[in-house]
């Protein structure tokens, strides 16, 4: 009942991912952060089918996913293939997400932890070939999302990366060879930092938004590999179509969660010499930290405005983080101008960091170097 999923939501505390349980005809999933989005999200359920339960998950709020691809044998032999840290936050689907291989933020106690539970997965499930590993850290704490004993749509990825193809050692893994047997005694390393990022399909379908949540909505990812992370997040970016510019002016707006993280970010690209544009929360946080911000109009608030500015090419860059479903709404008509006029747009803030480091990257370059993967591995 509502009554109870209150109770269990109360003593769990906020935020919280709410979801139903099943799946055709369901309402989607959603991170809600206090009692009047998760009454508005119970009515709803509700509404759409008064006889199935609702589960709620707490949320760990600007925690780091990682996932992590390992192979084991009959013997209980476990090696990881590879330990993925996602750049966008623990809450956005893992298909949704970017991440690197190897980590580039973690502390080595979590990463250690992460190892060590991995293995001590694959063997209490008895796995032979494959296993995926979902997990959280938050502050160094290591939180376990899932285990899942089969492949998962990060193995080719991780193979590009290392040059082992995972699924095909797999294989011999269930047919009954051992990781001694094939030479894999320890976890590779990649050569380059990879990077996979997301295709998202906004721009096919008019009318949708670009932010980021719970529930998968890629349609296909890209690979980008360079000697940094900056260099090869931009690549990426790029093989994702989403150009970073390199020059120009950001538009920036978050909820009051983000504004004190947004500080670093605006700094950086103040440093880079972007013009920084604001509406007038946001912009006053900034100023209070020394930033120079110009103030411009939201919508309904008059003109020239936000979207004026976005359709007339005064912005090359957005970085809006909502949150709750109000805050996603009323943002919205900002994020579709920028699909209609390909203006890219960033919607949670350790993208915008990463973003960052890409465009620092970026400025160095004259070419963007190439890596052919036979080069990289060796192989014919």
């Amino acid at each position: 009942s509502e009554a109870e999923a209150k109770a269990i939501a109360e003593r769990i505390g906020y935020p919280v991912v709410v979801r139903p349980s099943y799946v055709l005809g369901g309402r989607a999933m959603e991170v809600v952060f206090g009692s009047d989005e998760l009454d508005r999200y119970m009515r709803e359920a509700v509404q759409v089918d008064p006889e199935q339960p609702v589960l709620i998950d707490q949320y760990l709020e600007n925690a780091t996913e990682v996932d992590v691809d390992a192979l084991a044998d009959d013997s209980g032999a476990v090696v990881i293939g590879g330990l993925m840290e996602h750049i966008e936050p623990a809450g956005i689907h893992s298909g949704d997400s970017a991440c690197c291989l190897p980590s580039v933020s973690l502390a080595a106690e979590a990463l250690a932890t992460i190892r060590l539970w991995s293995a001590e997965l694959a063997r209490a499930l008895h796995v032979r070939g494959l296993i995926n590993l979902q997990f959280a850290v938050r502050d160094d704490e290591v939180f376990i999302i899932e285990a899942n004993p089969r492949a998962s749509r990060t193995v080719p990825f991780v193979a590009k990366a290392t040059g082992v193809p995972l699924a095909k050692q797999a294989s011999r893994l269930m047919a009954g060879r051992s990781l001694a047997d094939l030479g894999l005694n320890a976890e590779p390393k990649p050569p380059l930092q990879a990077v996979k990022e997301a295709v998202l399909p906004f721009r096919r379908f008019p009318g949708s938004d670009t932010v980021l949540g719970p529930e998968m909505r890629s349609t296909g990812e890209v690979m980008g590999t360079a000697a940094s992370f900056g260099l090869a997040y931009a690549k990426a970016e790029l093989g994702a179509s989403e150009v970073l510019p390199t020059e120009g002016t950001v538009f920036l707006s978050t909820h009051d969660r983000d504004k004190t993280g947004l500080i670093a970010v605006a700094q950086g690209l103040s440093g880079l010499g972007f013009r920084l544009m604001a509406t007038d929360g946001t912009a006053a946080h900034l100023r209070g930290a020394g930033l120079e911000v110009e103030t411009v109009l939201k919508v309904h608030e008059g003109r020239p405005n936000v979207e004026d500015a976005i359709r007339s090419g005064q912005i090359q860059l957005i970085i809006n983080t909502p949150i709750g479903r109000q805050a996603a709404h009323d943002d919205r008509y900002l994020r579709r101008a920028a699909l209609d006029y390909h203006v890219p747009t960033i919607t949670t803030l350790a993208a915008a960091r990463a973003v960052v480091e890409a465009v620092t990257a970026l400025r160095g370059q004259n070419d963007l170097p190439i890596h052919a993967l036979q080069n990289l591995h060796g192989t014919p």
